[in-house]
């Protein structure tokens, strides 16, 4: 007996058996179509609490077909006062996917996987938390900015699989791991084809690498459509705009199956702190972003039971 028949006749006997048991056809078809991984728990579409908010039509990430609206570029523009316009930024995505993969490296769902994710934020709460074997044990670690591994490995682990980044947070990677690039301006689309190449001599609100080493078939880029759905959607407009670390979490429960979130939250005096550092900025606060807002957030998701959030200290 071939394989294909094997299954074919195993689904026949599981569904006889469902319905000898009282279940009707229907219910045994919504049954099948929920089970979507292999998690123990996957989010699901079916969820209605999670569908008000997560909306599956937005897309992530850019790739060589996504046409970004003229909208959402406009609201693009005004987050670090980009002048140019649309036109300057569709050349721009055009140059772009000539050197980096037309569509993003994603782990497509299925019934036999369980994509467990863990999202690692750079909070000062990590420091003495041992989860580093617990992050390590998941398939993708997506890490944030200029987070800091090493003498950190016990409580932040050594494995990362996606680096987010922005130019100014930018660091060098090795030729495993995704560069995520969230931009926030043209000139960091600019960045990231420069930095490839004969490097970037650009200017910045801060000091920016010129080059960088990355594997450039692992580039993605975050689409401006989706961090524009980030803050109308989940933040309801609060704050200038959503921080690399929260957009990391909804971008996690678009591309996972189950999601984990380590090193969020501001220290006890209400300031976004690293773990490898001392804060300078007492009044520092979180910046420009609705951090409170974001962090209730979250803590309504792991109420929800939509992610797992571990909280540190």
């Amino acid at each position: 007996m071939n394989l294909k028949l094997k299954v074919f006749v195993s689904l026949l006997c599981v569904t006889a058996l469902y319905l000898l048991l009282g279940g009707s056809t229907s219910e045994y078809l919504q049954l099948q179509d929920t089970s979507r991984c292999a998690c123990d728990k996957c989010l699901t579409e079916n969820d209605p609490w999670l569908m008000q908010r997560l909306d599956k039509s937005v897309e992530p990430f850019l790739s060589a077909n996504y046409n970004l609206s003229e909208d959402a570029f406009n609201w693009w523009k005004r987050l670090q006062l980009e002048r140019r316009n649309y036109r300057t930024y569709n050349t721009t995505v055009d140059r772009l996917f000539q050197m980096f993969p037309p569509s993003p490296d994603l782990i497509e769902s299925s019934p036999d996987r369980c994509r467990a994710c863990a999202v690692v934020g750079n909070s000062g709460n990590l420091i003495g938390s041992h989860y580093g074997p617990l992050i390590d044990f998941h398939d993708v670690v997506i890490r944030m900015n200029t987070g800091r591994i090493k003498g950190y490995e016990a409580d932040v682990g050594i494995k990362t699989t996606h680096r987010i980044m922005y130019p100014e947070s930018a660091i060098d990677l090795d030729n495993s791991t995704h560069l995520v690039l969230f931009p926030f301006k043209i000139q960091d689309l600019e960045w990231l084809i420069k930095a490839f190449g004969t490097g970037f001599s650009g200017r910045s609100y801060m000091p920016v690498k010129s080059t960088i080493k990355a594997n450039k078939d692992l580039v993605m880029v975050t689409n401006p459509g989706f961090m524009r759905y980030v803050h109308e959607i989940w933040l309801e407009k609060k704050g200038k705009y959503p921080s690399t670390g929260f957009m990391a979490v909804i971008l996690a429960l678009h591309i996972c199956d189950e999601v984990h979130v380590f090193g969020y939250g501001a220290d006890r005096d209400g300031n976004w702190s690293h773990y490898w550092e001392k804060l300078k900025d007492t009044k520092l606060k979180t910046g420009v972003h609705p951090g409170s807002n974001e962090y209730n957030i979250i803590l309504q998701l792991a109420k929800q039971q939509k992610l797992k959030f571990y909280t540190g200290w």
